[in-house]
């Protein structure tokens, strides 16, 4: 037991000596942390309170900065006032000089305004007194002759403007249809075609002038009776060894040249004979009507048309028309319709035969009145012909068309009729145009002479100079070239040449 007290002081001495080291210890650490303490503290404020300095004295050096540089800003803001301000008592001083200059141009200016609205009065005053005489010379008013004056260059300008339009128009079609041209250039060098036709031939000749007498007859019993039964006029004139036959209708014609044909070759000439040989000479003409007609249907490939349509077509061997003769024209429009309309993809059918009958109311013109296009329709549709056919017959003279096979019908007349060769005109005509022509150019004013050239196709007008300047020359020569468009027919186109010269003529003797 005690053994046990003792332990337990001696464990509670060694707490108590030991808390007393620890506190000691503590004690003693503390102190010195404490002294660390005081001395980093002192360490620090003496740091802060140098770098407090180095601050102080930045900021001083900055603000010295920022001072000076106010300073010199300020400085040359002061001298940049004192440019500006002798700048501008510089300019001052050259607007006061401007402005009087000003005033001294607006009082020469007021000046002269006045005198030039006096110079304007004046030559007001003068004008109108000019006007008056001009009206009183031309007894014209100022309102009547600006009218006339802007009439006609409205028509000069009309004519201008159209002419160009027709030039362009001209320029875009030809432009557009380069294929159609070289479609037409290989259908025409596809087609031979003779240039030249023959005419009708009217008249007959005979073995000798006695053969006159025979064929007037008795009291012209033989005469009467050929005019009676072929209803042609038989003409018998001074003319050696021939007599000639007048009648509208070529068929009629024909057999009438058949019948005298076979007259005279007989010699037994009388009234009964007349008759005999006109019939012998109907029925041929008749024969040969129809195998003109079936052999240009075959020649050309036409099927499944009424013999009276091949009859009709063959009756156009006897028909001419500017020299041509029709049924070769029909022909020939036919092959060139069919080459067109195969080289574009159209009907090839409809367009040859719709060519080869489009002129078949020629064969009619005769007996029934109206257009020979529309009477070749109503007989197409009489013998059950095609439409299409039908619409290429009727319109091949009219501008707008319903088919294109109808287009190329026409297009292929066309080409056929300006074929060079394949058609004529008679001299009188051509003569009567070119007289036309040069009249015209006589009618204007100055006019000295004028000359028709170039087979009608160039006109040359010589003036005189002292009626005619130059400049009227030129006006003269678009007048002229306006008069011929309005007045004239004429193929293709006409170049006006006005000449004005002056020759000083002088002898050395």
């Amino acid at each position: 037991m005690e053994i046990t007290i003792i332990a337990i002081l001696a464990v509670l001495g060694g707490l108590i000596v030991g808390g007393i080291g620890g506190y000691l210890g503590r004690r003693v650490t503390n102190s010195k942390r404490y002294d660390e303490a005081q001395s980093e503290a002192a360490r620090l404020l003496e740091e802060a309170t140098k770098q407090q300095r180095a601050v102080v004295i930045e900021a001083k050096e900055e603000a010295l900065k920022i001072r000076s540089a106010g300073e010199s800003e300020i400085r040359e803001g002061r001298s940049e006032l004192q440019r500006m301000e002798r700048r501008l008592s510089n300019r001052e001083e050259n607007v006061e000089g401007r402005a009087n200059n000003l005033e001294r141009k607006e009082r020469n200016l007021a000046q002269k305004e006045k005198e030039a609205e006096e110079l304007h009065a004046e030559l007001d005053e003068l004008k109108q007194k000019e006007l008056q005489h001009l009206e009183e010379i031309s007894e014209l008013s100022v309102a009547d002759a600006k009218h006339q004056l802007m009439r006609r260059a409205e028509e000069d300008i009309q004519h201008d403007l159209a002419r160009k339009y027709r030039d362009l128009e001209q320029q875009a079609h030809e432009e557009a249809s380069s294929k159609a041209r070289n479609v037409l250039a290989q259908s025409i060098h596809r087609l031979a075609a003779e240039v030249v036709s023959e005419v009708t031939i009217t008249t007959v000749p005979l073995p000798s002038d006695d053969m006159k007498g025979r064929l007037i007859g008795r009291e012209g019993r033989n005469i009467r009776a050929i005019e009676k039964s072929t209803g042609v006029d038989l003409i018998i004139d001074d003319t050696p060894e021939a007599v000639t036959l007048s009648c509208f209708d070529p068929v009629r014609r024909e057999i009438a040249r058949l019948g005298v044909t076979k007259l005279i070759a007989d010699g037994r000439i009388h009234p009964a004979r007349i008759e005999e040989m006109v019939a012998k000479a109907e029925k041929e003409v008749e024969e040969s009507i129809w195998k003109s007609g079936e052999q240009a249907v075959f020649d050309i490939g036409v099927r499944g048309l009424h013999p009276e349509v091949i009859k009709l077509l063959g009756r156009l061997k006897f028909r001419f028309s500017y020299g041509e003769n029709v049924l070769q024209h029909s022909l020939e429009v036919g092959y060139l319709a069919g080459m067109m309309a195969s080289e574009i993809g159209a009907d090839v059918k409809v367009a040859t035969a719709g060519g080869l009958l489009h002129d078949l109311g020629k064969a009619l013109t005769h007996e029934v009145e109206g257009p020979h296009a529309q009477i070749g329709a109503d007989v197409a549709t009489r013998y059950n012909v095609g439409q299409a056919v039908i619409a290429c017959i009727a319109e091949h003279h009219n501008d707008d068309m319903s088919s294109t096979e109808a287009f190329i019908v026409s297009a292929a007349d066309a080409i056929s009729a300006a074929r060079p060769g394949a058609r004529k005109d008679t001299v009188e005509n051509y003569i009567k145009r070119l007289e036309a022509l040069e009249e015209v150019g006589r009618a204007f004013d100055g006019v000295e002479r004028c000359f028709a050239i170039q087979a009608g196709r160039e006109m040359r007008v010589i003036v005189e100079p002292q009626a005619v300047d130059d400049v009227t020359a030129s006006k003269m020569a678009r007048d002229i070239a306006k008069k011929i468009e309005e007045t004239l027919t004429y193929p293709g186109q006409i170049k006006v040449t006005v000449i004005r010269e002056s020759r000083s003529v002088e002898y050395a003797r």
